[in-house]
């Protein structure tokens, strides 16, 4: 990956609706030199999408919390029902798997405690494998998701 490439992503993590009129402009291309880098970043999958980023606040989420998930049986096909599960639940939002102790963190989202409690109650607690849930309130979100770092 050259120089130029890596300050097209940079720009696109930046503003992703960025014309690639402006963007060209930016990094000294011409126009179609530009687009054709960004189509091969694209396929390469070094451009994974573009998306609006929605404030879940003023979707009337304002309960945030993070779930740490420890696993009693952990053989692929259990974790693989899990991951599946978690994939398709949509109040998760954010789901890692991590080494050691706990197995899984997860971010999850509802509209207040009762509406986190009644997700935990019913889907959280009841995903494949799960031996154990451990939860953490959210007290603040600082300042926005980071962009990956571009060398």
């Amino acid at each position: 990956m050259d120089a130029l490439n890596q300050q097209i992503l940079s720009l696109l993590q930046e503003d992703g609706r960025m014309s690639t009129t402006d963007l060209a402009a930016r990094v000294g291309l011409s126009l179609s030199s530009c687009h054709r880098r960004v189509k091969e970043l694209e396929t390469s999958g070094a451009i994974e999408g573009y998306r609006a980023i929605v404030s879940p606040d003023r979707l009337g989420l304002t309960f945030e919390a993070i779930v740490f998930v420890t696993m009693n049986v952990t053989d692929r096909p259990t974790v693989a029902a899990f991951e599946d599960a978690v994939a398709d639940e949509p109040s998760i939002v954010t789901a890692q798997r991590l080494f050691g102790e706990p197995d899984y963190l997860l971010r999850v989202l509802a509209p207040d405690l009762a509406g986190y409690q009644e997700l935990y109650d019913t889907r959280l607690a009841v995903l494949p494998g799960v031996q154990r849930l451990t939860s953490t309130m959210v007290m603040k979100r600082i300042g926005a998701e980071h962009l990956v770092p571009v060398p």
